[in-house]
């Protein structure tokens, strides 16, 4: 097994898209990671995936060691799924499987959607992918009105003395002391740049994260969920027992792909809550659709 993955990075629409690179044996398994995170959540499920999959994460435009981006015009779910592509080409992935949680569920399906011979399955775990009228209901992302999620991220603290720091606090407080302590690690150490004033700094500007939740930005929720109806991939929906979401979105979605949803024990982020679960949880998933043997 792997200790740590290989950190790479590709051009991409003329910004630099990075990535960390699990190896493993098996056909090739993309990572899309939420809003605000990066690739390194992944990995003690990477680790854990390595005997099945060949396994690599994206660090999704904006986060971890990718460019930073606080243009709203360049953060569309479409523009951030040419970049998956671009990995994917990069490292001569002809045909791979995608895991996608919450805002890297709707690139997912962006991706699903603009190369649907590469994707040879799509398993969704609590995908940010809405109806137009639960989002209009719910003033998710509504024009000329910010969503709270917008303005907490605002208001998140960027820089810490050091990542110790970070690890007490957040794992002291919801939703990140639900993580396995490995998650919340990995997250800290890829997700946290150093600084020359011998400080860390969130590797997603908070700007960066407010504008994907917020009402700004073109090709967000609505258009994921418009596209899951040409999704040809075999695909999986997941969803945690006790999201803080709108479960209807989720039952939706799985209407769209014409799946059963599956309900995970736990929050938004259950899929990083127990590693074993969630390693057994996406090889299950990716044998039931025909992609792993």
């Amino acid at each position: 097994m792997t200790d740590s993955p290989i950190a790479g990075r590709v051009a991409s629409d003329g910004m630099g898209i990075a990535y960390l690179d699990w190896g493993g044996t098996g056909p090739p398994l993309l990572l899309l990671h939420p809003n605000g995170f990066c690739a390194g959540v992944y990995d003690p499920l990477a680790r854990g995936l390595v005997g099945r999959c060949r396994v690599v994460g994206v660090d999704l435009r904006g986060h971890g060691s990718s460019d930073d981006i606080t243009d709203s015009g360049l953060l569309g779910n479409d523009a951030i799924a040419m970049d998956v592509l671009a990995v994917a080409d990069h490292l001569d992935m002809d045909r791979f499987a995608i895991l996608g949680v919450s805002f890297g569920g709707a690139v997912g399906i962006e991706v699903a959607v603009a190369a649907p011979e590469r994707v040879g399955a799509l398993v969704l775990c609590e995908a940010i992918a809405i109806e137009a009228g639960a989002r209009e209901e719910q003033h998710f992302g509504a024009a000329g009105d910010d969503h709270p999620l917008a303005i907490g991220a605002r208001r998140r603290r960027d820089v810490w003395d050091d990542r110790a720091a970070v690890l007490a606090s957040y794992g002291s407080r919801p939703p990140m002391d639900a993580l396995d302590p490995e998650a919340l690690a990995g997250y800290v150490r890829w997700g946290f740049r150093d600084t020359d004033d011998g400080v860390v700094e969130l590797a997603c500007r908070p700007e960066t994260e407010a504008l994907i939740f917020g009402s700004e930005r073109s090709h967000g929720p609505v258009e994921a969920f418009e596209a899951l109806h040409r999704v040809t991939s075999p695909a999986a929906v997941m969803a945690g027992t006790h999201t803080d979401l709108d479960p209807s979105w989720f039952v939706a979605q799985a209407g769209a792909l014409g799946v059963d949803l599956q309900l995970v024990e736990g929050g938004h982020f259950c899929l990083f809550e127990d590693t074993d679960r969630a390693v057994s949880l996406v090889d299950g998933n990716l044998r039931a659709l025909g992609y792993l043997q």
